[in-house]
């Protein structure tokens, strides 16, 4: 789950992390009225949509010369303005895609005199099992282009969670930041501050960029971005109670109610499969044959008949799905109980895209006999390669 940056922010105070002072707004008005409580007199105006980018993107409902989604403004007016130009708008990032994101938030700031950018950067490194602390002198630049261009900008300090955070940590981000003096001692506390966040609040990323030094020498997180463990929500209702499911797929939103793992994606054949790794392997072997997934969507190990159906609704509501493609091999999840969701589901909606299902595990043959005697076109696969090439034959025959 990802949440806005003034939530981030705000969750970050509470550790004692330097922010500038700044207040959301969800009008016109809340914004000006912000900005009369911060000491100005320049302010900073911030798009709030979950995608980077923000400073360069651009409104697709204004001209190519409007500023972006990141403002600077000199007067009370002035953040008048960019309200009003920003606020309903769609602001279009290298993250968002060509269709952009519709704003609804702001968040107004106070003006930070910036001497230096730095990037820094937690997040889980699966390969070593560890936090990754990511670093670099090269902040409020796209890090992705950073490590393409001058990877030896980037230090990537790993903490074991067993041992947790050490002094010599703190010390290895200051060195790696090249901060001396009292900037080394602030950097070495933030460092601790940020891995402990890290840690206590379950996040999956925490990234600042940029982290500042300001003129009067003091260490400032001036941009922020959270995502979280949805596993872990159930420990944290405070930040689950962030969610803005206005910034989300109503797909995705929709899967979550039925504990769904389900992510939109850009093609044109739909999957349903039990398990991430089978789910990954049937997304691959659709384009080793040419077409391309529409989605991924992992019904789990103890799907109902219910969430089965759920699911083939969610996947049949994409309009660019043009076949649907059902991967089960049954172990926790039984191949009848999945026969019967399809069934189902392809009733209440009225199929009208190729479906090929390849069934494997426990209740197979119970399975297959509620699909073939289901009155349903359902083509039948004996394994997952059979299967892809079965689905993208029908679709193009369908064509």
């Amino acid at each position: 789950m990802n949440i806005h940056e003034y939530q981030a922010k705000e969750l970050l105070a509470k550790y004692g992390i330097g922010i500038p002072a700044g207040y959301p707004a969800l009008t016109v008005e809340e914004a000006v009225e912000g900005a009369k409580k911060l000491p100005g007199p320049l302010y900073v105006v911030k798009a709030q949509i979950h995608a980077g980018g923000r400073g360069k993107g651009k409104f697709k409902e204004l001209g190519a010369d409007a500023k972006g989604g990141v403002r600077l403004a000199k007067s009370l007016d002035d953040v008048k303005a960019d309200a009003t130009e920003m606020l309903g708008n769609t602001l279009v990032t290298v993250q968002t895609g060509d269709a952009g994101k519709q704003v609804n938030r702001l968040y107004v700031t106070d003006g930070v005199d910036i001497a230096k950018e730095y990037y820094l950067s937690l997040l889980v490194d699966r390969a070593s099992g560890r936090v990754a602390m990511v670093v670099s002198t090269e902040g409020g630049m796209d890090i992705e282009a950073v490590a393409h261009d001058t990877p030896e900008k980037i230090t990537t300090i790993t903490i074991d969670p067993a041992q947790g955070f050490m002094p010599h940590h703190g010390r290895a981000v200051a060195f790696a930041l090249k901060l001396s003096g009292d900037l080394n001692k602030q950097a070495q506390k933030l460092a601790k501050q940020l891995y402990t966040a890290f840690m206590e609040l379950d996040c999956a990323m925490l990234e600042i960029n940029p982290l500042v030094e300001t003129e009067d020498g003091n260490l400032l997180v001036l941009d922020t971005k959270m995502s979280f463990d949805s596993n872990a929500l159930y420990r944290h209702k405070d930040v689950e109670a962030m969610r803005d499911e206005t910034e989300e797929d109503p797909s995705e939103v929709e899967a979550s109610e039925y504990d769904l793992a389900y992510i939109k994606l850009d093609g044109n054949i739909g999957c349903m499969v039990n398990g991430a790794g089978l789910a990954m392997a049937t997304m691959d072997i659709i384009k080793l044959n040419g077409a391309f997934p529409a989605n991924f969507l992992d019904v789990g190990g103890g799907a109902t008949t219910e969430k089965v159906t759920a699911a083939f609704k969610i996947i049949l509501k994409d309009p660019a799905v043009e076949g649907i493609l059902v991967n089960i091999f049954g172990g926790i999840m039984k191949c009848d109980v999945i026969a019967n969701g399809i069934v189902q589901a392809a009733k209440d909606v009225n199929l009208s895209v190729p479906l090929v299902v390849r069934l494997e595990g426990t209740n197979v043959e119970q399975g297959k006999d509620i699909l073939n005697n289901s009155g349903l076109p359902i083509v039948s696969a004996d394994d997952l390669g059979d299967a892809a090439k079965k689905i993208v034959a029908e679709v193009k025959k369908a064509a």
